[in-house]
């Protein structure tokens, strides 16, 4: 009787452990797919509903004028070895390869441009910490051979302005390029170390200078008469009035007539903003606004969005930081640019001939935490997981600057 009995419970256990098996089956199923989902296709799901901003361009030789598809993103602040948690480094990181390749593969923009602050130790960096770091910067921002990839000096790459010496600056040009002007399909870029913009005469600051200057007489020669003069035989450079791409915003008082939801928390907006730390001396400013008259100026530093109408009527877009450790809704510029195929005869730069439309697209936020799935309370916990997941995955598009 005992061994039927025996006999009876066996054959109920292996039922038993048979639904158990296909249970914790079909729950490891789920959870590879919930973190798949999470962390790799909602790239593809948000940035799939991003598109290039339209731009009407003019016939320019029988055919429509070339248009430049640019990328504009800010302040990646990859951790270095001191201030850097492990983890917290390997899932920033992951958000903002996946995020980045993504666009690479979705958009296929010619050129991208980083304006400053793609480390967040570059300032006291030993030697060997510095290629760790570059090492990993790119093989996150790796990208095809026709796609070229640009980056401008922030305080972090090479210190504050007392902080910054000949040595790091050097360090950090041999990786990513020491050229301040570039010219794309008619469109003039020009990048400057906006640390160096002190206006204490030291020579990294006077060196700075001095460039600029230069490229301000090659943009204002792309307007004369070819052998005229002042400016020879040399070669010209588009007649396009230029983009400035620099880390530090132009001078203003703070952000108060900043809105959006990329822009400062409100509690944040009327502080006011200390010159030559927070943005650029009004001296500065001024400098740079007559020197190159640019048509555009996109900047970073302040982490969040803001959109500033200078004297003269010169747009600037403050382009928030891409990295989720900076800011719950990372985001990134597209610009689609093209330049003037027509001479002015106005001693004045005018961006009418030489438009360049920009949209904004907003990365979504995070919304859930990964370990709530280890943690399960009730039957929904998943469901309710995958939905916050896609809720929280938000892309809006906007116009930027005057129209």
């Amino acid at each position: 009787m005992a061994l039927v009995r025996w006999g009876l419970r066996r054959q109920n256990f292996h039922p038993l452990r048979r639904r158990r098996r296909v249970l914790l089956l079909k729950l490891t199923v789920v959870i590879i797919s919930v973190l798949l989902f999470c962390e790799y296709f909602i790239y593809y799901l948000v940035l799939f509903r991003c598109h290039w901003p339209e731009v009407k361009t003019l016939a320019h030789g029988g055919g429509q004028e070339p248009v430049l598809k640019a990328m504009f993103l800010a302040d990646t602040h990859l951790l270095g070895e001191i201030r850097g948690h492990w983890l917290d480094k390997l899932r920033r990181e992951w958000q903002m390869e996946r995020a980045f390749q993504t666009a690479l593969w979705l958009l296929q923009p010619e050129v991208v441009f980083i304006l400053g602050d793609i480390f967040d130790e570059g300032k006291w960096s030993s030697a060997q910490a510095w290629e760790d770091d570059v090492q990993r910067f790119q093989r996150m921002f790796r990208h095809d051979s026709h796609v070229q990839l640009k980056v401008v000096i922030g305080n972090h790459d090479v210190g504050f302005h007392y902080q910054m010496s000949k040595y790091r600056i050097k360090r950090f040009e041999k990786v990513f390029g020491s050229e301040r002007l570039l010219s794309l399909k008619g469109v003039n870029f020009v990048m400057v170390n906006s640390v160096a913009m002190e206006g204490d005469g030291c020579i990294i600051c006077s060196e700075e200078e001095a460039e600029l200057r230069e490229i301000s007489r090659k943009l204002n020669c792309s307007q004369e008469v070819p052998g005229s003069s002042q400016c020879g035989r040399e070669p010209r450079l588009p007649l396009s009035a230029p983009v400035l791409l620099q880390h530090y915003p132009l001078y203003r008082v703070s952000d108060a007539n900043c809105s959006g939801e990329d822009a400062a928390p409100p509690e944040e907006r009327n502080v006011p903003f200390k010159e030559k730390y927070d943005v650029l001396s009004r001296e500065a400013s001024q400098k740079l606004l007559w020197w190159l008259r640019p048509r555009l100026v996109l900047s970073g530093h302040t982490h969040s969005a803001c959109e500033v109408l200078h004297p003269g009527g010169v747009p600037e877009v403050s382009i928030p930081s891409f990295s989720w450790r900076n800011r719950n809704n990372p985001s990134f510029i597209m610009g689609n640019a093209h330049g003037s195929s027509s001479r002015s005869s106005d001693a004045s730069w005018s961006p009418s001939g030489a438009a360049l439309l920009c949209a904004e697209c907003i990365l979504m936020e995070e919304g859930g935490s990964a370990y709530k799935i280890f943690f399960p309370s009730q039957h929904l916990w998943l469901l309710s997981f995958v939905s916050t997941c896609v809720v929280s995955g938000d892309l809006c598009l906007k116009p930027l600057g005057p129209e």
